[in-house]
């Protein structure tokens, strides 16, 4: 069993900032933890705008605090997200985010991140994976 708060988190390696300053993220559950999934408490920053596109990963997202504009690059609908509302990249689709106040989602990865992982030019996540247990 695993026991993990975000307070123990904080200023270690599972707390991860954007190269961008667009938003942080406490790392919760990794691929190291070989279970499946990755599990991370992430906030957004107000005022910003990051566009991001999950080609190697299924993202759910459940907002917890604030609230933002959710695009969907490739259709250009638009989605206002708050508390309680959760959306689904279920389709890998290319998204940006534009925080009207700091934005804070629970997401779950899968295949789960690593932990060392940040946008690329084309808001792409690598896939990245941990060395097989002897």
């Amino acid at each position: 069993m695993i026991v993990r708060s975000l307070s123990d988190i904080e200023g270690t390696d599972r707390d991860v900032k954007s190269a961008s300053g667009t938003w942080r993220s406490k790392r919760l559950v990794l691929a190291k933890e070989r279970v499946g999934f990755s599990l991370h408490e992430t906030v957004l920053y107000a005022g910003t705008e990051t566009s991001m596109w999950y080609a190697n990963h299924i993202e759910a997202v459940l907002c917890v605090e604030g609230e933002a504009e959710l695009t969907n690059d490739d259709t250009g609908e638009v989605h206002w997200i708050r508390p309680g509302t959760m959306y689904l990249l279920d389709g890998h689709e290319k998204h940006t985010l534009r925080p009207k106040t700091d934005f804070r989602v629970v997401c779950v990865f899968n295949p789960p991140v690593t932990g060392r992982e940040d946008h690329d030019e084309n808001g792409v996540y690598p896939l990245l994976t941990e060395p097989a247990e002897d």
